[in-house]
């Protein structure tokens, strides 16, 4: 393997919390590869989207905890994808509002060694806890006419991630600039020089443009 497709692998295996919601990001854990392939990422991803504080230890987390948000995952993008496209999604829908009928880990104040205070929870929470947490995020988008107004496909060749769009003029274009946007800007300088090279071999060419 090379070093330039060893920093591609590596960089598709990255968490990314960009897409503007949970609830998406969770979705984007499937793309390019599988982001959770396991309770330790699984663990780190919970921690990086902000739904437990940072140290918490989630110590029950393990298999079945990874195949119920790979199934909630599975579901959230079928149901947002169905509103974009504005087609039913009976079932996917339905999974949805179950889960988010879950209550969301309670939350308590903690004091700081610096005095102030911090966000932690009561307790470890458990599995249905916090996939009620990502699946509320998911209807509360869902339901939220102006963030409703706000998903956008990203336009990146064959990737299928949605985001929510907060860009000064809701210009942007990619789920990630990093990866998506500077892939099209690659395939577009190639494209320019495949396009001046070929008219440069024209002209060369008897009988072509400025040929003899």
């Amino acid at each position: 393997m090379t070093g330039h497709a060893y920093r591609a692998g590596a960089s598709a295996r990255v968490l990314r919390f960009d897409c503007g919601r949970v609830c998406l990001d969770l979705v984007a854990t499937a793309h390019p590869v599988e982001r959770l392939d396991g309770a330790d990422r699984l663990r780190q991803w919970l921690t990086g989207a902000g739904l437990v504080p940072p140290g918490t230890r989630l110590e029950r987390a393990g298999p079945g905890w990874l195949a119920a948000f790979r199934d909630l995952r599975g579901q959230i993008a079928t149901v947002v994808g169905a509103e974009l496209d504005g087609r039913p999604c009976g079932h996917a829908l339905d999974r949805v509002n179950a889960v988010a009928r879950n209550p969301p880990p309670p939350p308590r104040a903690v004091r700081r060694p610096d005095g102030t205070l911090g966000r932690g929870l009561a307790g470890d929470p458990d599995c249905q806890a916090l996939l009620g947490a990502v699946a509320r995020d998911a209807v509360e988008l869902l339901t939220d006419p102006d963030a409703r107004a706000l998903l956008r496909r990203c336009a990146g060749q064959d990737c299928p991630l949605v985001y929510l769009d907060t860009s000064r003029g809701r210009r942007r274009r990619w789920c990630s600039g990093e990866t998506c946007g500077n892939r099209e800007r690659v395939a577009r300088h190639r494209r320019g020089r495949r396009t001046v090279q070929n008219g440069r071999a024209g002209a060369r060419t008897p009988g072509g443009p400025g040929g003899g």
